[in-house]
């Protein structure tokens, strides 16, 4: 179900919700936190697609920031979605023009579930600063997505030198069975001497390609290579160097990897692209501060663009 609210007040939404809740239409009870999506008009719908679905396992409110034209007169219309349209969770769609066409905490603080931890998650655009942000102020958890920047590796140089406990950044996310087949891989070496080298081969457009480099970098602290394939590839390779044979994980496509090791048979791995809202899911799991994405951001970052040598495909 779905309720318009053209032309109106948080103050009125909330009293639509009480309403809707005293009717059986809306139960808060069981909700674990309040997601706050930061948009633009016409580009939340994916976001919020994403959210629903993310919602079944982490049941949520969601309140979702559309902002439209500031040139237009002061407005804000309302809209909230319930039932099926809303996943396991119930849906506050604002969509600010003038004055209100921008991020502000006063928008969403009378929607906020009371004692619930809050995650902000700007889907597009990401702000100069996501911790100082109005809504990221008053976050726990703060959540970008590199990708969709226009420049993929500034916007990662931005985040490690705006990086405050509590961010993170979808292209991270992305990485998670990379890290874990790779962490597995380096547990299970025993012969043919240490790693003297590495390579990291994933499209020029993908951030998840650069925070995989600067993770493995920091991790083995050995010379570091980065091929950049042509943009929509995602990450295909990563070769560990060793004297005695080196060790291959590709990824040819999108949904399997071969692990080649010297004397080893070839190994057929799972390694899908993640969607959207499995990332999401992820990062709703867990509300405490990633360290490892933090080191990874700051100093990690600084290291490998300081020592990497980019080779073009």
């Amino acid at each position: 179900m779905i309720v318009e609210l053209p032309d109106t007040t948080t103050s009125k939404i909330t009293k639509r919700i009480v309403k809707m809740r005293e009717q059986g239409g809306v139960v808060t009870l069981g909700r674990v936190l309040t997601l706050v999506v930061i948009t633009r008009m016409g580009q939340e719908e994916e976001a919020i697609a994403a959210a629903n679905l993310a919602s079944r396992e982490h049941p949520c409110r969601i309140i979702v920031l559309a902002s439209g034209s500031p040139q237009e007169p002061t407005r804000l219309d309302g809209e909230i979605r319930v039932g099926g349209d809303a996943g396991a969770s119930e849906v506050i769609v604002l969509r600010g023009h003038g004055e209100l066409a921008s991020e502000s905490e006063s928008l969403v603080s009378a929607l906020l579930l009371p004692d619930a931890p809050i995650v902000a998650w700007w889907p597009g655009e990401s702000p100069e600063s996501a911790s100082k942000s109005p809504i990221g102020r008053i976050a726990h958890r703060r959540i970008t997505d590199s990708a969709n920047q226009s420049d993929p590796r500034e916007a990662l140089r931005h985040i490690g030198a705006s990086y405050a406990a509590g961010d993170t950044d979808l292209a991270w996310t992305r990485l998670t069975n990379w890290r874990i087949q790779l962490a597995a891989v380096l547990d299970q070496l025993d012969t043919g001497g240490p790693v003297t080298g590495l390579q990291v081969e994933g499209a020029s457009d993908s951030p998840s390609t650069l925070l995989l480099a600067s993770w493995l970098h920091g991790a083995l602290k050995v010379p570091i290579t980065v091929k950049e394939d042509p943009k929509g590839t995602g990450i295909r390779r990563v070769v560990m160097e060793r004297a005695h044979g080196n060790v291959e994980l590709f990824r040819p496509g999108a949904l399997e990897a071969v692990l080649n090791q010297s004397g080893q048979p070839s190994q057929k791995l799972s390694l899908p692209r993640r969607t959207l809202e499995d990332c999401l899911a992820e990062e709703l799991r867990r509300l405490d501060p990633d360290d490892v994405f933090g080191e990874v951001v700051t100093s990690g970052m600084d290291k490998l663009l300081a020592e990497e040598k980019v080779v073009k495909a």
